[in-house]
């Protein structure tokens, strides 16, 4: 999809359900699709909404412009006709209630789970912008409890956003709520193997701008922000274009400096680090 900024997501078609993956509470499906390729596909229709595959977009394909690894992300049709056959009626409620555009996350076949005790360790730097970028998109689910972290080819991947910018499923004071610290940080599963917060800010944050946080909120499908607008702080519902500049400006407020999230990243990497001492 050319959204007219210069940058895209391919759009590619599902062509095949192959399984369900009953990790999540969304219900993912494993598809293939019109470019032979393998899709972790996210629906549309999923009880956790579009509002889901929208933070998926949005900090995914920031996490890629600050070449943190993320797989590929693209947009996939779905004709509800390919449920058919399906013979688990959950699942073809779910791709009857899902038609257009979906989400597909590129498949990692043999990716394993990070395990801290276990994969290889990411590194102080990696570690610490991982850290930074959840601190940054609000990002509650990077935790020993729910990790969305996997390894492949012996590389770390970040998975799985949409628990993201949380701020979207109310929009009540987005400005207040976009110079808040992030206290969640302190249960980041990389928390223990970063280095300095305060360093990799200094490297992430000079590399956003509005302009990059425009273009990637103008991969924003319209009909996903039809069905879930951002609102103002009347409650009232805003345009597509509104809604995205709505996520740009949370964004960009988020990084006016101070920033407080990521004092409160550095701190509770130090308390972890003399906890570790002690121990």
């Amino acid at each position: 999809m050319d959204t007219g900024t210069g940058h895209t997501l391919r759009t590619v078609g599902a062509t095949r359900y192959v399984t369900p993956l009953r990790e999540g509470g969304s219900l993912p499906g494993l598809v293939e699709a019109d470019d032979d390729g393998l899709y972790v596909l996210k629906f549309s229709g999923a009880g956790q909404g579009v509002r889901a595959l929208m933070a998926e977009v949005l900090a995914g394909e920031l996490a890629r412009a600050l070449e943190l690894p993320v797989p590929e992300l693209v947009f996939m049709d779905l004709d509800p006709a390919l449920g058919r056959a399906e013979p688990d009626l959950e699942i073809k409620e779910l791709i009857d209630r899902s038609p257009g555009i979906n989400l597909g996350v590129d498949f990692l076949p043999g990716a394993l789970p990070f395990d801290p005790w276990l994969s290889p360790d990411p590194g102080p730097e990696l570690a610490a912008s991982i850290v930074w970028f959840d601190a940054l998109v609000t990002n509650v689910d990077r935790s020993p409890r729910n990790a969305n972290l996997l390894v492949w080819h012996r590389r770390l991947w970040c998975i799985d956003h949409g628990a993201a910018l949380y701020v979207h499923h109310t929009w009540s004071d987005p400005a207040g709520h976009a110079r808040r610290p992030f206290e969640q940080v302190r249960d980041h599963i990389l928390l223990p193997f970063a280095g300095s917060i305060e360093e990799a800010d200094a490297r992430l944050a000079a590399a956003v701008d509005e302009r990059l946080l425009a273009r990637i909120a103008g991969l924003l499908p319209d009909e996903w922000l039809t069905v879930a607008p951002a609102t103002d702080g009347s409650g009232r519902s805003l345009g597509v274009d509104d809604s995205r500049a709505a996520y740009v400006e949370y964004l960009r407020r988020r990084l006016e400096a101070p920033r407080d999230f990521v004092t409160t990243a550095e701190q509770a990497r130090l308390e972890e680090a003399r906890r570790d001492r002690v121990a």
